[in-house]
């Protein structure tokens, strides 16, 4: 009987020990009956180190869920670094508080919550902005998501965006959703808009990762 290998990812992750942060937060949303679609582990470790890179001060995150990825970007933010959070259910946005608070990094991070458009809508009328931003919320609205977040950035702000592959909904000629149909445009647009410079990671279930110009 040959021997089953492991994945990349799972290759990868065996390199880690566990989180206890990151741990707790997969126990909360469990508990609560969220669902359970928190980032890739291999990519919540990215968006710290992104965040520490670039240097970033101001982050905004579209989509809270149960606190993993909030958890995984403050991480890399300095002292004076800041995240706000936007996320339509208030009890997600609960649930992510508690779990921020509970790794020690609640007073870096403010939570709006409501349609994220019109969080969007208003933090432009504030006339804030932002050094990175991580985008993972409902799927029909990435490419709105992705101009706010254009018209919404400073110079050479970085902006992340989760599923990318949608497990392989994308790469599917037969997928025909509205979902699937915006997050190809998404992509493209993440590739080819000549005000950003970008990357697609294909592993786990895809990020693309880009640089306003």
């Amino acid at each position: 009987m040959s021997e089953v290998l492991m994945t990349t990812e799972q290759y990868a992750e065996s390199l880690y020990e566990e989180d206890a942060d990151l741990q707790r937060v997969i126990e909360g949303i469990r508990a609560k009956g969220m669902p359970e679609i928190s980032i890739a582990p291999g990519y919540g470790r990215l968006l710290t180190l992104l965040v520490r890179m670039s240097g970033a001060k101001r982050i905004l995150e579209i989509g809270a869920l149960g606190g993993y990825s909030g958890i995984c970007l403050a991480r890399g933010l300095g002292q004076e670094g800041r995240l706000v959070s936007l996320e339509l259910k208030e009890e997600f946005a609960a649930a992510a508080k508690q779990h921020v608070a509970e790794a020690g990094l609640g007073d870096k991070v403010e939570y709006r919550i409501g349609e994220a458009l019109d969080s969007l809508d208003q933090l432009e009328q504030e006339g804030a902005r932002f050094d990175f931003y991580f985008i993972d919320a409902d799927k029909g609205n990435y490419v709105n998501y992705l101009e706010h977040a254009i018209r919404l950035a400073n110079p050479g702000a970085v902006i992340v965006g989760d599923n990318a592959l949608m497990r392989g909904r994308v790469m599917d000629p037969k997928a025909t959703s509205n979902s699937v149909l915006i997050m190809r445009q998404f992509n493209q647009m993440m590739a080819s808009d000549p005000r950003l410079e970008s990357t697609l990671l294909p592993a786990y279930d895809g990020l693309c990762v880009a640089r306003v110009k």
